[in-house]
């Protein structure tokens, strides 16, 4: 008798936790209304908006833009979220409210993974991140350091041009080599040498470092209900969401301390890597506070995560733009051939002549930003953004893309037009020209736009310099995007490539 009322227990549970859950959201919407939020769609019991965003939240979040306005507030479960989708509303937040908006939303996966968010991507604003910041912009990845990479970035070029070149008239996976060469060139600059699938101080044979970031970039991208109702917490325990964080941090910290402990015991000559300036930093205790070695990891980390897929997505698509527009290929390759000499490669100083070059690689960051929603930031204070009341502890999405779409600030924006940054329009993707922030703007800017931009434009030029490019007989371009927190193409780009000087 006792044992027979465990089903009729279990059978209540769901109505238990609907009823807690329902009492909970209640007592959070029937607070006092703010003087003047943003326009909102309406929204659900319980799950607020969340039934509105889909796979591509970016196209969805814009597509409710275009019914409720530039600045919206949304709900997802009773957690309110601001979305700016245009030009102005991401200059008030990125701009004139930069510091009210400087600080980061918890993660508890971004937590387990980056090491108590002690690196510069996830870490909550204050004078920690400054330092760490401060760290990354002045000695990692200053002009003169990206400047002394050029050799890395020219060798790992042109290995992946042999590569194509070794292939002959076979289809090659060109998506994998993209991705190839960016790992390899942040690979060789962080850590002084590509570890090609095996872990750093001599590891093993388990799987290799890139191989788990980039599940756990995908795992990044995962929507983690207990960051919005802290306790439903226990939703992502038993699902083992946590238990795959956990140990994925565990392989990525394996890693980069076998790295760590390689540096430490070899003698320093040459070019610094990254991981030897953090080093100096910590032994001459040059910043305000000390930096710890999981400060070290997180730093190496974020450069790698941001480094590495960002660059490919961005190289993958300016070549799909190219294919689709046959003309557009064919003045870039024109250009490209009338600086570049017939059989040599194209090196970093030919790159500054090439203004077409730099037009086709704004146009596709404008149709395809890597980011396409800017990672989430978070309000410390009540604050009014374009005469909206704005409360502490809003999440805040900027929709890149969304604002890359709007006619009030492009003139027929779903078309790729590289022209339209030429003939004296200068506005650039470095955080200064609010209509294009690929990589976002103000304290949470990219530092790292620089050395990406450089790996993007001599890629692109060397690639259309050398070959000819088609798609195999029988097969379409498809220009479907995959689900993730970077936005790749969801199908690799499969190509013929013939060369154009034997």
């Amino acid at each position: 008798m006792h044992f027979s009322l465990y089903p009729f227990i279990f059978s209540l549970l769901p109505l238990f936790l609907f009823l807690v859950f329902l009492l909970k959201w209640l007592s959070i919407t029937t607070q006092p209304p703010h003087k003047n939020p943003p326009p909102s769609p309406r929204k659900l019991p319980l799950i607020g908006n969340l039934h509105q965003v889909g796979p591509f939240p970016h196209r969805s979040l814009h597509s409710l833009s275009q019914a409720h306005g530039p600045l919206m507030l949304l709900h997802f479960a009773a957690a309110p979220v601001l979305v700016a989708s245009s030009a102005a509303a991401a200059y008030e937040i990125l701009k004139t409210h930069d510091l009210i908006f400087s600080n980061r939303p918890k993660s508890t996966i971004a937590n387990k993974m980056w090491y108590g968010n002690k690196g510069v991507i996830f870490g909550s604003y204050g004078e920690y991140w400054r330092q760490m910041r401060s760290i990354c912009v002045l000695q990692v990845l200053s002009n003169k350091r990206v400047q002394s990479f050029r050799n890395v970035r020219e060798e790992e070029t042109a290995l992946m041009i042999e590569k194509i070149s070794n292939s002959g008239s076979d289809v090659v996976n060109l998506s994998q080599l993209i991705m190839e060469l960016t790992a390899s060139v942040v690979c060789r600059a962080a850590l002084g040498r590509k570890y090609d699938g095996v872990r750093g101080g001599g590891g093993g044979a388990r799987r290799g470092f890139k191989e788990v970031l980039g599940e756990a970039v995908e795992l990044m991208g995962y929507f983690d209900i207990g960051d919005f109702v802290p306790w439903l917490k226990w939703v992502n325990r038993v699902n083992g969401v946590y238990g795959r964080a956990e140990r994925l941090a565990k392989e990525l910290d394996e890693f980069l301390e076998g790295v760590v402990e390689e540096h430490e015991g070899r003698e320093r000559k040459g070019r610094q890597d990254f991981v030897d300036v953090l080093l100096e930093i910590q032994r001459e205790n040059v910043v305000g506070i000390p930096l710890q070695r999981d400060s070290i990891k997180a730093i190496i980390l974020d450069i790698f995560a941001a480094g590495t897929d960002t660059t490919s997505a961005t190289i993958e698509w300016v070549m799909t733009e190219l294919l689709k527009h046959p003309l557009a290929m064919k003045k870039l390759q024109d250009e490209v051939q009338l600086i570049a000499q017939p059989n040599k490669p194209v090196t970093e100083d030919d790159l500054d002549q090439m203004p077409y070059l730099k037009a086709v690689i704004k146009e596709t960051l404008r149709l395809h930003p890597p980011s396409a929603i800017i990672v989430p930031r978070e309000s410390t204070k009540d604050v009014q953004v374009m005469g909206y009341d704005i409360v502490a502890g809003t999440r805040v999405l900027v929709n890149a893309w969304a604002i890359g779409q709007d006619q009030a600030s492009w003139d027929e924006p779903e078309e790729f037009r590289p022209e339209r940054f030429l003939n004296g329009r200068t506005i650039d993707f470095r955080g200064h020209d609010f209509e294009l922030i690929p990589f976002g703007a103000g304290r949470r800017g990219c530092p790292g736009i620089q050395f990406a931009a450089v790996v993007d434009e001599l890629a692109v030029a060397n690639l259309v310099h050398k070959f000819d490019f088609a798609l195999p007989d029988g097969m379409e371009l498809d220009v479907s995007e995959a689900v993730g927190i970077v936005v790749h193409k969801k199908f690799p780009l499969l190509l013929v490539a013939t060369p154009w000087y034997c």
